[in-house]
């Protein structure tokens, strides 16, 4: 199911998408528009005849409407806005009309039509996405008909069996390229409609021009043209308010088209398979416009933390950097007591040799605790043979890393811990920089400033920007928040007796690190963030395994946050933390994260459909404060820039990588799933300590990126 449920929900968003960019005649649209042409083959009697075209069963005859009897004919609705307002206008004058409706504003607003439907007014068709018919060919006028067809038989029950071609005008304006179309209309036995009056109303003249313009001369009958979509039409519903009245008052009658050509009812009741087929139809296109208007609510909502994230992030992190460089700047006293490093080492034979050797290097005195968690690997022997001092190995059965990092404690020797994987290595001064914080009393866990070793791969180099840019530029905002999520496994700090008093590390979720933070801030304790604490790490070298270590943090988290979720009600420092730290937590990395695809979703829709210039430049304005946030981050931990280069790349594929990752999190844990731990392929490549990590030297450990 975590598979197969967020391959369906893509499925179902991209078919939601395309059919929404469908019924606003963004897809299969075609605006071309014929210029006149030759009359030569349209008979005499269609060009001098009236505005009723039948060529049904093979004949070519015209039909006017009788003296004193007008039609009000209304095309390219129904429109939520106005629609409405003329149909009220028509229930008021207690007057009828035919409204010629297309199947993509049908189809979206399907009440409307049954509206008509049940207020006595005639619908009749005006193709489905209003293409120049003399354009197309048999089959897609086929189409336009059924598709229309389909949309009035989902929203009233009904077909009809009249019909406007879109961009017509009177019967002498018949050619030699529409004629032919009204014929092929005629054979699938459909009365064709023009007008012999036209309103003009979509040029918007003015109410009295309306009114002149849709009036008939000498009592003659007419069948008026005018429109209740296609744009502003308050001038059309000023004009009926007062043109019904004053034409009723001088003998004229407003009905149905064939009320006035004394013909059975243009409407057939739909029933069976079609009608299922139509309101099905109706229910989908409902659906994705609800779909598509949420996306883009959580599009804007997506924005708001975007930019309110990276605002803050700016903000705080600079208020940090400032404050922890200033040159009177201190936690207290100096720490210069010893320190106990605690190493849970899993199967780390390719890794452990260079963070031990690493620490040896510490210019602060330690001793080296390594907790052999049953590896399988010979690690435990691998670090016996080195013979170093003040190092020592404890060896247990496999029970995870949890019950290693206790197990390190209970054989730690002194009141600071340290704690690392291993597979890091640190640079000679981070045990120093880590515990100095400590001399501040009310200082608990102190979080390092975890780096990626091996971003010599694309890959790499993505996760090394994350790093900077999406953990430590957010470890300083937190710690000016006091409610920082996470000390990462590679790099803390904490006092012994902060974690006696709650219970030490916890096997309840797999981000154990987080679980513990949020453990500390709630008991009272500050976690602070130590920027020259650099730690170097190996990150996932190929995408199955970074899917996996991040599958394990999502999920992780999702689940410390629920643990702790009763810190939003309680009082003191916990209640503190839940009320400030736990929105945060959830919105920032978990809320924005599984919304953030939604850019580059309405970037192709806007590339596909629509308008491409707006969605591009609001994607490169996304692009762009991103990139401002993470060269300031790159400043403020003093790397190089060239590094990115790789930013938009990542930003169009790793991003989509971290949206299923997180999604499939999601899933795992509305399903009740349990992941367990899973266990990275270490290559050993992050050799020793320093700014500039070992390269390679063995091509055959190293997977592919993809």
């Amino acid at each position: 199911m975590r598979y197969l449920l967020p391959s369906l929900l893509l499925v179902a968003l991209l078919a939601m998408l395309m059919l929404r960019g469908y019924v606003h005649s963004e897809i299969l649209a075609d605006h071309r528009v014929r210029p006149p042409a030759p009359t030569d083959h349209v008979p005499r009697k269609i060009l001098d005849g009236g505005p009723v075209i039948d060529t049904r069963n093979g004949r070519e005859t015209t039909l006017s409407v009788p003296d004193h009897r007008v039609v009000l004919t209304f095309d390219d609705g129904p429109d939520p806005e106005w629609t409405p307002k003329i149909l009220d206008v028509l229930k008021e004058h207690d007057a009828h009309g035919v409204f010629f409706v297309t199947g993509t504003m049908a189809s979206r607003h399907p009440d409307l039509v049954r509206r008509m439907v049940d207020e006595g007014h005639e619908v009749g068709l005006h193709t489905f996405n209003h293409p120049d018919l003399s354009y197309q060919s048999a089959s897609r006028i086929d189409w336009e008909l059924s598709q229309n067809q389909l949309a009035l038989a989902g929203a009233a029950g009904i077909r009809t069996s009249i019909f406007r071609p879109p961009y017509s005008s009177f019967a002498d304006a018949m050619d030699d390229k529409s004629y032919p179309v009204t014929k092929y209309i005629g054979s699938r036995g459909y009365l064709t409609v023009v007008n012999n009056t036209d309103s003009e109303d979509w040029k918007r003249p003015g109410v009295d021009e309306i009114i002149r313009r849709a009036t008939p001369k000498g009592g003659k009958g007419a069948i008026v043209l005018m429109h209740d979509s296609g744009g502003d039409r308050s001038q059309t519903v000023a004009a009926l308010d007062r043109f019904l009245p004053e034409l009723q008052q001088r003998g004229y009658a407003f009905g149905n088209l064939t009320e006035a050509l004394n013909a059975p009812s243009a409407h057939t009741a739909v029933t069976g398979v079609e009608l299922w087929k139509g309101e099905a139809w109706v229910f989908l296109v409902g659906a994705s416009e609800h779909i598509t208007d949420g996306l883009v609510v959580a599009l804007a909502v997506i924005g708001v933390l975007v930019f309110v994230r990276f605002g803050l992030m700016l903000l705080l992190s600079a208020v940090h950097a400032r404050r922890v460089r200033r040159r009177d700047f201190r936690w207290g006293l100096p720490i210069t007591e010893p320190v106990s490093v605690l190493v849970p080492a899993y199967n780390e034979a390719k890794c452990i040799e260079a963070t031990v050797r690493s620490l040896m290097a510490s210019d602060h005195p330690i001793e080296v605790v390594v907790i052999d968690d049953g590896s399988s690997d010979g690690t435990a022997r691998i670090v016996e043979g080195l013979c170093l001092p003040n190092v020592r190995v404890v060896r247990q059965q496999n029970a995870g890393k949890p019950a290693a990092l206790n197990r390190g404690m209970a054989n730690a020797r002194f009141d600071l811990v340290v704690m690392m994987d291993g597979d890091t290595v640190f640079e000679a001064s981070t045990v120093r920089e880590l515990v100095q914080p400590f001399g501040d009393h009310r200082v608990g866990a102190v979080a390092g400033n975890a780096k990626v070793g091996n971003r010599d791969s694309l890959i790499g180099a993505w996760q090394h920007i994350e790093y900077v840019m999406g953990f430590n530029l957010d470890r300083r905002m937190y710690d000016v928040l006091r409610c920082m999520p996470t000390i990462p496994g590679a790099v803390g700090a904490f006092r012994r007796s902060a974690l006696e008093r709650v219970g030490g590390m916890s096997d309840d979720t797999l981000a154990e690190d987080t679980d513990i933070t949020m453990a500390l801030h709630r008991d009272g304790w500050r976690v602070v963030y130590a920027e020259r604490a650099r730690a170097w790490t190996e990150a996932p070298e190929s995408v199955q395994q970074l899917w996996s270590q991040r599958y394990r943090w999502s999920y992780g988290t999702m689940q410390a946050i629920w643990k702790h979720r009763r810190a939003v009600v309680e009082s003191g420092p916990s209640g503190r933390f839940g009320r400030i730290g736990l929105p945060l937590v959830s919105l920032f990395m978990v809320l924005a994260p599984l919304l953030a695809p939604l850019i580059d979703v309405f970037l192709l829709y806007g590339l596909v459909f629509g308008p491409t210039e707006r969605t591009v430049a609001a994607w490169l304005g996304v692009l762009a404060v991103q990139a401002v946030c993470a060269a300031y981050a790159f400043r403020l931990d003093r790397e190089r820039m060239t590094h990115l280069i790789s930013l938009p790349l990542q930003q169009i594929l790793y991003r989509q990588l971290m949206y299923v990752v997180l999604l499939q999190s999601w899933i795992t844990a509305l399903t009740g799933g349990r992941l367990r731990w899973q266990k990275l392929r270490r290559t050993g490549v992050v050799g020793a300590p320093g700014a500039i990590p070992l390269q390679r030297t063995d091509s055959h450990d190293r997977r592919p990126v993809a």
